[in-house]
């Protein structure tokens, strides 16, 4: 039988207080996994908190910024001692600045390499020994249909295709060790993040990129973050033991999809 039990397994997920994260770290605990989590800030650590336990979810949460080598080194080990040896990571953390490229400074667009490629960097590489040690590990890193596709004002999230070509060299690297590190890439996600791309407008109509996604998509809706939940267990469990250096698009058919001929 396939086997998608997390049972006994130790999941780090980075920035899940909310959002993505938080709906993957809840489908993990759901699996069996416990559940480890870090943010930026003590009040975002205690926001999550307080949403696991009201999922009646226990996990531990930890204050480390991702794209410092010191603290996260610092909270691995922290964690080995306090839970235990990590068994899944998954590098959820990110941000993005919706700017003009000719308008973005250098120091906003390596804001954004920094969180979104150096950090999964960072983090896969703290915890890689321990699963080398352990004869196993989960890597999943979340990327984005933008690991794949260009689009205006979102120039530094060209680092989401370099986090496409990380993961299968993590992949090609360490494969040897039963190490698998796969990609998620969600299309767009009803997050805190987009809200304001789907707010009705004043005469009620919908929010003209909001219109736009729907009619590029296949699924004629937003994903939410529990279409992610399913493909992140799938990836976390010995169920995708022989896959390796994959990116899993979870986008309701976007990318597959060249869209309507104009009427």
């Amino acid at each position: 039988m396939v086997n998608f039990s997390l049972e006994g397994k130790i999941a780090l997920v980075t920035g899940a207080s909310y959002g993505i994260g938080f709906a993957i770290a809840s489908g993990f605990a759901k699996a069996g996994a416990t559940i480890v989590f870090n943010d930026i800030k003590q009040e975002l650590v205690d926001k999550g908190l307080a949403a696991y336990q009201e999922a009646g979810i226990k996990a531990h949460g930890y204050v480390c910024d991702v794209t410092n080598e010191e603290q996260v080194n610092a909270l691995v080990a922290q964690i080995e001692k306090e839970v235990g040896a990590i068994d899944i990571l998954v590098n959820n953390a990110g941000i993005i600045k919706r700017i003009p490229m000719i308008e973005m400074s250098a120091a906003e667009f390596r804001q954004v390499i920094d969180v979104d490629l150096n950090a999964p960097f960072i983090v896969a590489k703290a915890v890689i020994p321990g699963m080398i040690k352990k004869g196993h590990g989960k890597i999943i890193n979340i990327c984005s249909m933008m690991s794949e596709l260009g689009r205006e004002t979102v120039s530094a999230y060209a680092a989401k295709g370099g986090l496409k070509m990380l993961t299968r060299n993590i992949a090609s690297e360490y494969g040897e060790y039963n190490i698998q590190c796969n990609g998620i890439g969600p299309g767009y996600i009803a997050t805190p993040q987009t809200a304001p791309l789907r707010e009705r407008q004043a005469d009620g109509s919908r929010h003209p990129f909001d219109a736009f996604i729907v009619a590029k998509t296949p699924a004629a809706r937003w994903g939410t973050p529990e279409d992610l939940v399913g493909p992140a267990v799938f990836l976390a469990s010995e169920a995708s033991d022989f896959v390796n250096g994959h990116v899993l698009y979870v986008d309701g058919g976007i990318l597959a999809y060249i869209g309507k001929q104009p009427k």
